[in-house]
């Protein structure tokens, strides 16, 4: 499988692995018609059973429920590390009592040497 398969197509390779419903069913300790319900209503493993299907299948929780395990790219690992440089040099109100706005000390002294 070159792409990346639905939830749902996800769902059907998970029961697949097991076998029948039966085995799933035995697996996540649920009756066969909760598997069928996934299966026809759903359309999804449900959230509890998704690192168990993990462990015994092979079949990657990425695949499985990328709702909940997104696949963590390149752009995503520099979102979450990216610093706002520039937040101490933003406007934040006027402080009368403090003289400088609110603004770092060091502004102040970089102004006053221009």
């Amino acid at each position: 499988m070159d792409t990346k398969p639905t939830r749902f197509e996800a769902l059907k390779l998970v029961i697949e692995a097991y076998g029948t419903q039966e085995a799933a069913a035995a697996a996540f300790r649920v009756s066969q018609s909760s598997i069928s319900r996934w299966l026809s209503q759903s359309k999804q493993l449900p959230a509890e059973h998704v690192i168990q299907a993990e462990t015994d299948t092979g079949i990657s929780r990425h695949w499985i429920r990328p709702d909940i395990y997104p696949v963590e790219d390149a752009a995503s690992r520099l979102r979450e590390h990216a610093v706002d440089q520039f937040a101490d040099l933003r406007f934040v109100g006027t402080d009368r009592r403090a003289g400088n706005g609110n603004r770092p000390i060091f502004l102040d002294t970089l102004r006053a040497s221009r």
